[in-house]
């Protein structure tokens, strides 16, 4: 994918607040401080586009980035930070669960996983649900670099083993820093682009 312009049109919560076109969307979603700003920017080759904090739990919005004038990546509120108010929690969890649901235009979700360590209860209720309302699924382990490569095989089968997936289930290692996987995650990205949502 050559990525000639992107912006981010709008951060919202509000349903009637999203934007009102009907360009296809991807969703990236995940534990707090797992990388999503980081991996956004580094597909869109931009290191600013999306904002990285040092805090989890900072996103508190949904932000939609419009890439090349024809579809959305959409950066979904961080999961699983302790400190962040209970009440704030389960307003994000029914705006996630609204738009989810209901977006008609959402073509797929990257699930982020932190490679350095095994699923948490909450990312296994993730890919569960993600499932069962059936929409299709990427699952991609951030921070790869900070993997020894003969690590690989026995991280790879843990977060197989901990999220339920199948042995054939395509989990994609992906770097920020190193740009490595970016490639093949653009593939997989193009590949939800080009079906029509199933429902």
């Amino acid at each position: 994918m050559k990525v000639f312009s992107f912006e981010l049109v709008k951060s919202c919560l509000a349903p009637e607040d999203y934007p009102p076109d009907n360009c296809p969307e991807i969703a990236f979603v995940g534990r707090s401080n797992v990388g999503k700003s980081s991996a956004i920017n580094a597909l869109l080759g931009h290191k600013g586009i999306a904002r990285v904090s040092s805090t989890p739990g900072k996103t508190r919005l949904i932000n939609f980035f419009k890439i090349n004038r024809s579809f959305y990546f959409v950066d979904l509120p961080g999961y699983g930070y302790a400190r962040v108010p209970k009440a704030i929690k389960a307003s994000w969890v029914s705006f996630l669960e609204h738009y989810l649901m209901n977006r008609k235009q959402l073509r797929g979700v990257v699930l982020l996983l932190d490679a350095r360590h095994p699923p948490t209860d909450l990312d296994l209720q993730m890919k569960v649900w993600l499932e069962h309302i059936e929409i299709p699924l990427l699952v991609v382990m951030t921070k790869a670099d900070k993997i020894p490569l003969g690590d690989w095989k026995k991280v790879l089968e843990s977060h197989v083993i901990g999220l339920g997936l199948s042995p054939t289930h395509t989990v994609l290692p992906f770097s920020a820093r190193t740009r490595a996987g970016k490639e093949s995650l653009w593939r997989s990205i193009e590949s939800f682009l080009a079906k029509p949502r199933l429902r």
